[in-house]
């Protein structure tokens, strides 16, 4: 069979030979002008069956750039989906180098599934280890920054940005009033409303108020507090300056001569420790005011009565303690997000990992100073 076709200065012409051989004939130009219609010419000439084997001749193509190539790609594909066979011929030099930039023989051919070893125990170990040394490594560096930055803010308070000072003290205090209230109110009321049930059987309804006043104060002000604000901040810090590595601002920052750990990790340190007792002492507040919704309305307690034990049982070490306390969860919040936001490497999806770390790390890291700070009372008293 043949077939030719004038499309400007391209032609094509497909020819076959007694023994079964088809083989299609380009001549002229192969190029941006004439690839679409000759695509389109041939495949319209090629219908199933396709034969075998298909050669083409590309002894009369005098010119042939990157669209000339996909003529003969999209050739190609076409008949590796019919189980054909493509070969080339009469080829010069210039037509061979296009079409190994190309890799045009990797069209078409089938892709080798191959499995992916997966490393045995010991190397497994070993990466985890090397990797925990190198996160060592870091955080011990970051630490190091962290305090020479303080030392050097305490020593020049005008080096402190004061402006970006009281946003943060704004995002992590006053915008999270309302919430602490709310939950610390709840909890007030329901350790209230749990103890009253046990107290009443004793007559005791007036310690009530002992109970949570001293609960919270000591204990579960702070760490409710501390929690909340490392979901809400604590992430926050770790998504901006995360968002902030992967986007290259840090290595900005430090190129235009600032400082990243004073620039960036300072102002969020000094907003927190300096919010975040503040904020303590207005959790304690609202479930001291829960405590005495229960005390009212449930146990026939007066206000004043439940105010005179409440006062009766705390002391001023008491609050203060509980202000040392908060004071050294916001400097854990606020140092771990900044570390995570630090470590983040990679795309958007690593500034995730390291939010959920951040948050994490954090109430853990809460959770085991209020031991720490539970041992030291205990010796202490």
């Amino acid at each position: 069979m043949s077939s030719s076709q004038d499309l400007q200065s391209c032609r094509y012409e497909i020819s076959s030979a007694d023994d079964g051989a088809v083989t299609l004939h380009i001549q002229g130009r192969m190029d941006a002008a004439t690839a679409a219609a000759t695509i389109a010419g041939i495949k319209s000439i090629l219908q199933p069956p396709l034969p075998p084997a298909l050669t083409v001749d590309l002894k009369k193509v005098t010119y042939l750039d990157d669209f000339g190539a996909l003529v003969l790609v999209e050739l190609k594909n076409l008949l590796a989906d019919h189980k054909s066979r493509l070969t080339l011929k009469n080829a010069d030099q210039k037509v061979k180098e296009i079409l190994a930039i190309l890799k045009f023989d990797a069209f078409g051919e089938p892709h080798a599934l191959t499995r992916k070893s997966r490393p045995n125990m010991f190397i497994r170990l070993g990466e985890s280890v090397f990797g925990q040394a190198a996160d060592l490594n870091f955080i011990f560096s970051f630490i190091g920054s962290v305090c020479l930055a303080l030392i050097y803010v305490c020593l020049h308070p005008r080096s402190l940005r004061t402006d970006d000072t009281f946003s943060y003290m704004k995002n992590v205090g006053v915008d999270a009033l309302p919430v602490v209230g709310l939950i610390s109110f709840l909890l007030g009321l329901i350790m209230a409303f749990m103890s009253s049930v046990q107290l009443q059987q004793f007559g005791a309804n007036i310690y009530v108020a002992s109970l949570v006043s001293l609960a919270m104060v000591r204990e579960l002000g702070p760490i409710m507090t501390a929690i909340i604000i490392a979901g809400r901040s604590g992430s926050a810090f770790a998504a901006e300056i995360g968002t902030m590595k992967i986007s290259d601002e840090v290595d900005a920052l430090f190129t235009m001569g600032f400082n990243p750990t004073r620039f960036l990790v300072v102002p969020k340190i000094v907003a927190s420790v300096l919010t975040v007792p503040i904020l303590t002492l207005f959790s304690n507040l609202f479930a001291i005011l829960g405590g005495l919704v229960v005390g009212v309305f449930m146990l026939d307690l007066t206000a004043n009565a439940y105010m005179a034990q409440t006062l009766k049982t705390l002391t001023l070490f008491d609050v203060f303690w509980g202000f040392i306390k908060a004071a050294v969860f916001a400097l854990l919040i606020a140092g771990i997000g900044c570390l995570r936001g630090f470590q983040v490497r990679g795309g958007a999806a690593e500034v995730g990992r390291a939010t959920t770390s951040a948050v994490v790390t954090s109430i853990f890291l809460i959770i085991l100073a209020d031991a720490v700070f539970a041992v030291i009372l205990r010796y202490w008293g």
